[in-house]
């Protein structure tokens, strides 16, 4: 039913991707597509496309505030796909998961004050703690046997530093895509309630699941977390419509929630709550033979690193399209390797150092792609490590 196969040109469109591979590279030919930022290369889901244009008839583009049914279709979606059972009073509106974060860390800290995260994490926490003048206190994660883990001891000492107001999560995590586990979420919830540290989480991803794994919003655990909890949604990545700046932001305690909406705009692109509503009501179908195609290039990925580039470290991709790639097999520091990779390799991906020190050395490549570009890019990749004599 659905294209998740033919390979579309956004140059020229104003796709932020697109255009950033020309700066990086502008003598990249015609025929090469970016693996980087969080936007699919995939056509938009048919149903997002004719809703829309129905929509557009006789349409006013007027201000718009939140219909009844798109309130119904967010709740529905949580309640349906992740058991989890809101009330449209908790949603806050949003332009974006990141201006949402942004806005509780001023909302919930003062100057100075800490804000605990877990490097190597998605680059944008480091911008929201610093644009805000707040401290950035990183709990950094640990790789053990293969997996990366939460190094608890660490969290729970910085945790009982009164100074340190909030931990900032991501669930799943981007860029090591781990979906973390029940027990997991239990031990960071039991202590952020113990030294009061609020939970702002991040799960933007959360629809992104990999066959074997099972995503639980943190929210759910306990009504005593859920109290202590800010919740960042969005259907942004799920149905890759970031363009349409529409974010569902949950809070059930009504004071924090309350104190978040004070002084925030919450008024929206009038065409982001209809593709919302419609995503939601409508591309179920969608999204599961989305997740059997990235489940796919995950597959091919692994199989051809581990048949053709051993130096490379793939990590298990249990949660989101980005996968985490340990490239320090190479020999080259992270300067080196981001010239490989953009001038040598034409592979245009995200180098590991945004996502902080340790990320340095790594690689995240976006899988939400044709798989016949994925494997040009792979072999793209290994070419011209044999070329440069890298391996």
């Amino acid at each position: 039913m659905y294209d998740f196969i033919s390979q579309i040109n956004r140059a020229g469109q104003g796709a932020s991707k697109w255009d950033n591979m020309k700066r990086r590279n502008p003598s990249v030919p015609n025929g090469i597509i970016p693996f980087s930022v969080a936007d699919m290369e995939f056509k938009t889901a048919p149903e997002i496309t004719a809703g829309l244009q129905a929509y557009l008839k006789d349409l006013a583009l007027v201000y718009t505030n939140p219909t009844e049914a798109y309130f119904e279709a967010v709740v529905r979606w949580m309640r349906e796909r992740h058991g989890w059972d809101i009330q449209s009073e908790w949603i806050s509106t949003s332009q974006g998961v990141v201006s949402a974060f942004s806005h509780a860390i001023h909302a919930f800290t003062g100057p100075e004050d800490g804000v605990i995260i877990m490097p190597p994490v998605y680059y944008p926490f480091f911008w929201a703690i610093e644009h805000n003048k707040r401290r950035i206190i990183a709990n950094n994660l640990r790789i053990d046997h293969d997996r990366y883990v939460i190094d608890f001891d660490d969290l729970a000492a910085k945790a009982r530093d009164p100074q340190n107001k909030v931990l900032l999560f991501c669930s799943p995590h981007n860029p090591v895509g781990r979906v973390w586990e029940k027990a997991e979420l239990e031990r960071i919830g039991a202590i952020c309630l113990e030294n009061n540290v609020l939970i702002i989480s991040d799960e933007i991803h959360f629809d992104l699941i990999m066959p074997g794994f099972t995503h639980t919003v943190f929210a759910t655990l306990s009504d005593e977390l859920a109290e202590n909890m800010i919740t960042c949604t969005a259907p942004s990545k799920t149905f890759n419509m970031a363009g349409m700046q529409t974010s569902n932001i949950i809070i059930k305690n009504q004071k924090l929630r309350e104190q978040y909406q004070q002084d925030t705009e919450r008024q929206l692109n009038i065409l982001g709550y209809k593709a919302c509503e419609i995503a939601y009501t409508q591309c179920s179908g969608w999204l599961d033979a989305l997740l059997v195609v990235l489940d796919h290039n995950k597959r091919v990925a692994e199989d051809f690193i581990r048949r053709h580039i051993p130096q490379i470290k793939a990590f298990n991709l249990e949660g989101t399209y980005l996968q985490w790639w340990d490239c320090r097999g190479f020999g080259l520091n992270h300067h080196k390797l981001e010239h490989f990779m953009t001038h040598d390799a034409l592979l245009f991906l995200d180098e590991g150092y945004i996502f902080g020190e340790a990320g340095r050395g790594y690689e995240r490549i976006n899988l939400a792609c044709p798989t016949a570009a994925l494997e040009s890019g792979l072999e793209r990749l290994e070419a011209a490590l044999k070329s440069k004599k890298i391996i």
